[in-house]
């Protein structure tokens, strides 16, 4: 028996790369899975059913349920039929993870404003809309007594977390994401909803030009950078294990799994009264004398 034996789950961006090992997985543990993907390119042009056909094709070979859904998740109406087509094929949703997403490096200086709003639209309000659409059906099934036991699972990234220079777009999406999942999870928790948050280390489309020379697999070793490494966190997310977890940002990277902690307070200056300018300056060394004041780095591990 599986983890996830019952349950029916939504993956988005399924066609390619840590979607497409995500929802290979949730299968082989007994989800049924809508593999939803309009295969564009990674910078977000043309589509191509091909990719989320060949996810199904190889779902159902190894024995499991799977459907084909194209929707564009950054639409309203797209997400809304995404979620309706899950529902309307096995009964209900238990799982959604939000993997779409598309690509446009550049410098802020260079950036197009269609470079930046595409980049915002797909990721940010792409997995705003499926969750919106999701959880809906949560609340709804709760509040006519059901028991309910759904899983949202967001992609954010590490430039979302440390800010990778030549992806504003990027980073202030995933960024976003991140703290939308600790949002989601405040609001679904009384409805027996989780949302959680992956920050993956691995090679994809969108990471090849990143990670170049130092992703490439080497015979004989682990692949450290295998998409396929990400997908057990996920079905472990996904599944009634971690039904304590919720709010939470993972960074997984091979075999190494980091539980990340938000903004908190590294410094503080406090008295009574108001400062001036001049006085927060004279003691800038003070508020900062548990960090360095300039740009911080990318990483601390």
């Amino acid at each position: 028996m599986g983890m996830l034996d019952g349950k029916v789950a939504i993956v988005t961006g399924a066609g390619r790369g840590i979607g497409r090992e995500e929802a290979l997985l949730l299968a082989s543990e007994g989800a049924s899975v809508i593999v939803n993907d309009v295969g564009a390119a990674r910078t977000g042009e043309g589509s191509d059913q091909s990719p989320a056909e060949q996810t199904v094709e190889d779902i159902k070979s190894a024995g499991g349920e799977a459907a084909v859904n194209t929707d564009d998740v950054s639409s309203w109406s797209g997400a809304e039929s995404l979620v309706g087509q899950a529902v309307k094929s096995w009964g209900k949703l238990d799982i959604l993870v939000n993997n779409a997403g598309i690509l446009r490096d550049k410098m802020s200086f260079n950036m197009d404003e269609s470079d930046w709003d595409d980049v915002l639209r797909v990721h940010l309000k792409g997995h705003f809309a499926t969750s919106h659409f999701a959880a809906r059906q949560w609340r709804d099934r709760s509040k006519a007594g059901e028991e309910v036991s759904g899983r949202i699972i967001n992609t954010a990234s590490e430039s979302g977390l440390f800010g990778n220079a030549g992806q504003a777009n990027y980073a202030a999406a995933k960024a976003g994401i991140a703290m939308l999942t600790v949002v989601l999870a405040r609001e679904l928790e009384r409805y027996g909803v989780t949302a959680n948050a992956i920050s993956p280390r691995a090679r994809t489309r969108m990471t090849e030009d990143l990670f170049g020379e130092m992703a490439k697999v080497v015979e004989g070793k682990f692949d450290i950078f295998g998409p396929e490494n990400v997908a057990p966190l996920v079905a472990f997310l996904a599944s009634d294990e971690a039904r304590d977890i919720s709010g939470q940002n993972f960074v997984i990277f091979g075999g190494s799994v980091w539980v990340m902690e938000g903004w908190k307070p590294a410094g503080e200056l406090k008295r009574d009264t108001r400062w001036t300018p001049k006085e927060l300056a004279d003691n800038k060394s003070k508020l900062f004398a548990s960090r360095a004041p300039g740009v911080p780095p990318f990483a601390a591990f």
